[in-house]
């Protein structure tokens, strides 16, 4: 089995297209979830209202199947666009939908989390309301919200793969077709694709946060941790 997975793997024509299919709707489904997702998680972080609905919320929605999402998606699409190619959009919506709770809870936690002092003293300098979000708590909390960053991206490339149940593509077609000629090298080459894929992004993403993360916030971060173990 090892050797005709790595056969299969070998040849590129057998699943670049499919990943490349993959990366599209994990980015857009991520870029999509970060536009409705951070400005809410901000507004809620920053003003305290509605914190309990919001985790009440997005409980719900992570408990809503994906799989049967996006297939009530696709109904509704096939039934109001007959004859047009409705397979994208629903496949972006149901993923979309997964990926709103963890960058929520990213955010509004991130936010939540900033000491009281720190944000009472940029007031002090005079700082306005919304300065003192953008310039002191939003830097704090990056640690946190790009941890739920990273998780709605390690979430969406594991869950992509049911977008080709309805034939949007991904590397979930590889899957499909190995259960259905019964060809299970290839099912397991599809799954070490998605895995690997997952990991590569969540380093991509690591690395990224290095970056970007201000030293002196990261080292805080860390020794909060610390602290609290």
């Amino acid at each position: 089995m090892i050797a005709e997975m790595f056969g299969f793997l070998g040849d590129p024509a057998n699943w670049v297209d499919h990943l490349f299919e993959h990366l599209e709707l994990t980015f857009v489904s991520l870029g999509l979830a970060l536009l409705i997702a951070f400005p809410i998680g901000l507004f809620v972080g920053e003003t305290g209202r509605g914190g309990t609905v919001l985790v009440g919320f997005s409980n719900a929605m992570r408990a809503l199947p994906t799989l049967g999402l996006v297939t009530f998606m696709f109904m509704i699409f096939y039934v109001t666009f007959p004859g047009e190619t409705i397979t994208y959009p629903a496949a972006v919506i149901g993923l979309v939908v997964l990926a709103i709770p963890a960058v929520l809870a990213g955010t509004y936690a991130g936010v939540q989390a900033c000491d009281p002092a720190v944000a009472d003293a940029s007031l002090g300098v005079g700082m306005t309301r919304w300065q003192r979000l953008w310039q002191v708590k939003v830097p704090i909390a990056l640690p946190v919200m790009l941890g739920g960053v990273r998780n709605a991206v390690l979430q969406l490339v594991s869950t992509v793969t049911v977008a080709a149940y309805i034939s949007a593509g991904g590397l979930g077609r590889i899957l499909l077709d190995g259960l259905a000629n019964r060809d299970y090298d290839q099912v397991v080459a599809g799954a070490v694709l998605t895995a690997l894929l997952a990991i590569a992004l969540d380093l991509v993403l690591a690395g990224l946060q290095r970056l970007i993360v201000s030293p002196g916030v990261a080292l805080a971060t860390t020794s909060r941790i610390e602290g609290d173990r």
